[in-house]
């Protein structure tokens, strides 16, 4: 081949310049990060494709991975250091030094502290999270309770569901698993891995028991049983299940008797969903739930289940609705099992890969006695036992309503005020800000109402800690030089802190250094796992030993699995109930104004969140905000395909095409989240949030459509 031939077909090569070399995408977060091969030409990514050495995706990307080039060569990167000039979320700044916008920022931050307190300040990290156990830190230092983040409304109900039950996290072991509970999970669209995996344990023999309130690409391919619930409602489904597998004595007695607490009340309450009102509550009907315990018997030894945190957790009542599909790995005996759901800590970044750290440790180690509790921490008392930060979703009515005490000032990294419920709210918020600063790759619209814009590095532009399953570590390389005058989140934290004058030695030393201190009960050190270029297996890995952790005794008050949890039920001051109750997510809606059901958050293969929607190769596969809708909806409606239609709520109202899809049941709207154009946050309120965790409720409310010009539902 020519030289030119070579250029064209992008061959690395000493005749073309082309390099490969490793890296890790980042835009989902936090637990893919696919490793990537980046083809690179005098220091530029001209193509990027899968690691086939990695791991964890064994040379495989996803659309949105297969975009990265796109991503971090956008035109809206920031690429200086900006400082506001016109009214906030004008976009109007002036480009400034680092020197100037890292001093601006100390400057303002210690003056809010001497004035108003440590608390008035709020830290807050949104995507990504690879930087966050410093940031923690970073908070602790300055003596601040308020550090938070957009886990305040993904994946953390979950979480506390389990640490309710059994004092630690979980994960489901379905590579083990005779019987799979898939609720509310797609991975065709959020994970090719697992749907690979799924995939491949069906052909062996494996058992599929899928819920979820859409009719779904796994539901399709996958499933021996499907189960579909109204939003919201899979508590009284996940009751109802038990009901019948206690009334026919399908479950482990011993396991129970030995293991598990509050068995008999729990019990006793699951009797009130039934045959005569299942169908009712949940749209499905019993024959199906019978179906379902019976496949459980047949085939639930062992039974693993995946709980989707998200599309569980986005209800009034979520984390309850958790706890109770949780409930049935504990009577069935299906906890601590190989094949069932494994206890398991954390190594990094809320990823569990079979090897321990001192993250929590460096975390928590400078934190003092504070002087008032976090933002949220009153209203949400079970998140700030268990979470010991602020909830997020709280921070808009705070900073409006200055109680318990006035917030003054927000660094933010990656904020999104699409995130928020009622995102209006939160702009209003951050605009009677005294200060706000907010470091992005872009300048997005949020990122528009700050005083100083950092510009951040992408995963392409830094170097970075990474843990995966089965006991791998990785430390990455830059593969191009940081572009513009971005920097790594991280070197931002540590400069803060040394401008600061922190009393926090570690983190001013930088990442390298908080690196050795974390890893240090890992055999290997920062750089031999960098010299490797490629996840190293650490020695330390231990794999799950069966009932290791029930046998040791939980580190719950009972040292059981609770179904009944005593830490809720010592403090009935909370209001809480110490069961997995269940409530109906819309009974504080008139269905009569508002006749159907909202929902939002379902995902696509080519988008997460908002982050994707300036990329042009992946905004072509959607351009529009589309209103899913039953065909016998849009037939009933007069609506056609691509016709602009309002959706309303009594919080606000948005107008997006018509998409008549048969994955929609009949009486449900669904809108991907996320477009500035239709942003469906807008339409849910930002006081409709689980007692339990503070999640807002945005993936069940009620609406009215319109068809522009016509009649409504």
């Amino acid at each position: 081949m020519t030289k030119e031939e070579l250029l064209k077909a992008k061959i690395p090569c000493p005749e073309t310049g082309i390099e490969i070399r490793h890296t890790l995408c980042d835009i989902c977060s936090p637990s893919s990060h696919c490793g990537i091969n980046a083809y690179v030409k005098d220091g530029v990514v001209i193509k990027v494709e899968g690691n086939q050495d990695h791991p964890y995706n064994r040379g495989l990307l996803c659309t949105k991975g297969a975009s990265n080039r796109q991503y971090i060569y956008r035109k809206d990167r920031i690429r200086t250091p900006l400082k506001r000039t016109g009214p906030r979320g004008s976009g109007e700044f002036t480009p400034i030094s680092w020197d100037e916008a890292l001093d601006t920022i100390a400057g303002r931050l210690l003056d809010y502290r001497k004035a108003w307190g440590a608390q008035s300040v709020f830290f807050f990290s949104g995507y990504s999270k690879w930087y966050r156990p410093l940031l923690r830190r970073l908070a602790n230092s300055f003596g601040t309770p308020n550090y938070g983040t957009e886990s305040s409304s993904c994946f953390t109900s979950g979480l506390m569901a389990w640490e309710t039950a059994i004092a630690s996290p979980a994960r489901a072991d379905m590579k083990n698993c005779s019987l799979f509970l898939g609720w509310a999970m797609n991975p065709y669209h959020t994970s090719y891995n697992a749907a690979r995996s799924m995939e491949a344990m069906k052909r062996a023999g494996t058992k599929f028991i899928i819920i979820d309130t859409m009719y779904t690409q796994t539901a399709e391919k996958i499933a021996d049983l499907f189960l579909q619930p109204l939003p919201g409602t899979d508590g009284a489904l996940a009751l109802a299940i038990a009901n019948d597998l206690i009334a026919n004595d399908w479950i482990d007695r011993s396991y129970i008797d030995k293991y598990v607490h509050g068995f008999e009340e729990y019990a006793a309450y699951c009797r009130g969903f039934h045959a005569g009102n299942i169908e009712k509550l949940t749209g499905v009907p019993w024959e199906k739930v019978h179906r379902a315990a019976e496949m459980i018997h047949e085939y639930g030894h062992p039974m693993s289940i995946k709980e989707s945190s998200a599309p569980l957790g986005h209800h009034m009542n979520g984390m309850q609705n958790y706890r109770a599909i949780m409930a049935l790995s504990a009577i069935t005996g299906n906890f601590d099992k190989k094949g069932g759901q494994l206890p398991v800590e954390f190594t990094f970044t809320h990823q569990a890969s079979g090897y321990s750290t001192l993250e929590h440790r460096f975390e928590t180690e400078t934190r003092r006695p504070f002087l008032a509790p976090p933002v949220g921490g009153l209203r949400f008392p079970l998140w700030n036992e268990l979470e010991k930060e602020a909830q997020s979703m709280d921070l808009p009515r705070q900073i409006l309503e200055k109680t318990p005490y006035p917030i003054k000032a927000v660094m933010a990294f990656g904020m999104n005020f699409r995130m928020f419920p009622d995102s209006r709210k939160l702009e209003k918020a951050i605009d009677e800000l005294d200060f706000f600063a907010d470091a992005d790759l872009f300048l997005t619209d949020s990122a528009k109402y700050a005083d100083i814009v950092l510009p951040a590095c992408s995963s392409f532009e830094r170097e970075e800690f990474k843990s995966y399953p089965g006991g791998y570590a990785y430390y990455t390389k830059p593969v191009i030089p940081p572009l513009y005058e971005s920097r790594p989140d991280t070197d931002i934290i540590c400069e803060l802190a040394r401008r600061m004058d922190l009393d926090d030695p570690l983190l001013c030393q930088g990442y390298r250094a908080c690196l050795e201190y974390i890893l240090s009960p890992v055999s290997y050190t920062v750089q031999q796992l960098q010299d490797a270029d490629t996840p190293l297996k650490v020695p330390e890995f231990k794999p799950h030993r069966e009932l290791a952790a029930l046998n040791k005794g939980l580190k719950t008050p009972t040292g059981k699995f609770e179904l009944k949890s005593e830490l809720i039920a010592s403090h009935p001051e909370w209001g809480l109930d110490a069961l997995p109750t269940y409530r109906e997510p819309l009974d504080d809606i008139d269905p009569a104004e508002y006749p159907m059901v909202l929902t939002s958050g379902g995902r696509l293969p080519h988008a997460l969140h908002s982050r994707l929607h300036d990329v042009p190769w992946l905004r072509t596969l959607r351009p529009n905000a589309c209103a899913e809708m039953n065909p016998r909806d849009c037939a009933r409606l007069g609506i056609k395909e691509g016709e602009p239609v309002e959706l309303s709520t009594p919080t606000g109202s948005i107008t997006a095409h018509a998409l008549p899809s048969l994955h929609i049941p009949a009486g449900l709207v669904s809108l991907y989240h996320g477009y500035r154009e239709a942003n469906i946050n807008d339409l849910i309120d930002a006081d409709r949030l689980d007692p339990y965790s503070g999640f807002p409720a945005v993936r069940s409310n009620r609406c009215k459509v319109t068809r522009k010009g016509g009649c409504h539902e």
